[in-house]
């Protein structure tokens, strides 16, 4: 069996949860508790653009309030 988040054919939903973390997840799976998806139904590649256009900061929400961001 292949790995479903690795399917380049495969249909993807782009997942973020409430401390501003990213996830590509497989369309055909149920969206975990405490995440939602920002992106439904795209080709895998569509998603990792988004993935890595909007999510620049890889801290938690939370650490990001308390620790300034190191450049």
């Amino acid at each position: 069996m292949t790995n479903p988040f690795e399917q380049e054919d495969g249909i993807y939903h782009v997942l973020v949860n409430a401390e501003g973390q990213y996830s590509l997840w497989p369309a055909y799976l149920d969206v975990p508790d405490g995440w939602e998806a920002c992106v439904k139904d795209e080709k895998r590649k569509v998603c990792l653009e988004y993935i890595e256009t909007n999510w620049r900061d890889m801290r938690p929400e939370s650490l990001k309030q308390t620790e300034p961001a190191k450049m």
